[in-house]
């Protein structure tokens, strides 16, 4: 029996699917980065692993990106994130930017890596057009969904990754409340991503996505 699926119904699914390990890895990476630096904090919780069962978020991981995908959003989720504690760190303020730019580097590697399979769709074309058609879809999107997860985690909103820049320039009194701040910040990110496009009739993600992820995806992905 045949589906008859829609090409965009197909790469909508790809991305799901390519979703999961990639935030998996995303998030393994900034456990890895804090266990270099002396943390073992998630090595203890037993989150220091490439297993995704551990960092799925049944909302963030599987609800968000359905829901992005319904209303015709960008798709994007996040996992459980890997536990972590400052205090380990010798420099604090320099192991909270490694750590937290660990999650979006190892985005940018796989986004190299899905680059690297589009472009070997080339020459597989060649000798069968339908694999190449699908190796093309597959590196594409592997590109794509990992260009999506890291320049979203780089806006300095916390909990992202981003935000881990801003210690930076606060006193040892504004880091303390600036990580008291951080529990309001999930109410604040939800409002720029749901609440100023149903108001405003205006997406700041998708802004933002256009003028950063598409535009390096059209250099590492061949027209």
């Amino acid at each position: 029996m045949s589906l008859n699926l829609s090409p965009q119904t197909v790469q909508t699914i790809l991305w799901l699917v390519l979703l999961i390990p990639s935030i998996t890895i995303h998030e393994f990476a900034h456990g890895y980065a804090a266990y270099r630096l002396g943390d073992p904090t998630a090595k203890n919780a037993g989150r220091l692993t490439l297993n995704p069962i551990k960092s799925i978020d049944p909302f963030g991981s599987i609800i968000l990106p359905l829901l992005m995908s319904i209303t015709g959003g960008p798709i994007f989720g996040y996992a459980k994130p890997v536990p972590y504690n400052p205090m380990y760190f010798k420099n604090l303020r320099q192991g909270e930017i490694i750590t937290g730019f660990a999650g979006p580097a190892s985005n940018l590697g796989l986004a190299l890596v899905g680059s690297a399979i589009a472009w070997s769709a080339i020459p597989a074309a060649v000798v069968s057009a339908p694999f190449g058609q699908a190796l093309y879809l597959i590196g594409y999107t592997l590109a794509m969904t990992n260009l999506v997860l890291m320049f979203f985690n780089l806006i300095p909103i916390p909990p992202l990754d981003g935000s881990s820049i801003v210690p930076i320039f606060l006193s040892d009194a504004g880091v303390r409340k600036w990580y008291e701040m951080q529990r309001y910040a999930m109410v604040f990110l939800f409002a720029i991503l749901f609440g100023v496009p149903y108001v405003f009739h205006v997406s700041p993600i998708g802004w933002y996505f256009d003028h950063t992820v598409y535009p390096v995806l059209s250099l590492l992905i061949p027209g």
